[in-house]
């Protein structure tokens, strides 16, 4: 059995995907964690508001990273 080095495009996908995966986790973690902070404290709304866009800015990110990834691996596959 012959083993088959990976592609470049593979070897990015990968690493563009545990990115996405660790930005998600954390970005869903952080955002809770302030929305309790910001209640248990009695935060004004505009304070806790920031980290909404916040996690929206990211959440968005990681939307375009993973379309970039999809596009990847669509050309890379030769399915135009």
């Amino acid at each position: 059995m012959t083993k088959t080095q990976p592609r470049k495009a593979d070897i990015q996908n990968a690493r563009d995907s545990r990115m996405v995966a660790v930005v998600l986790v954390a970005t869903m973690a952080c955002w809770l964690g302030a929305q309790w902070i910001g209640g248990h404290f009695g935060w004004e709304a505009r304070f806790v508001f920031l980290f909404d866009l916040a996690a929206l800015a990211a959440f968005f990110w990681t939307m375009v990273v993973t379309y970039r990834i999809w596009r990847r691996n669509k050309s890379s596959s030769g399915n135009n």
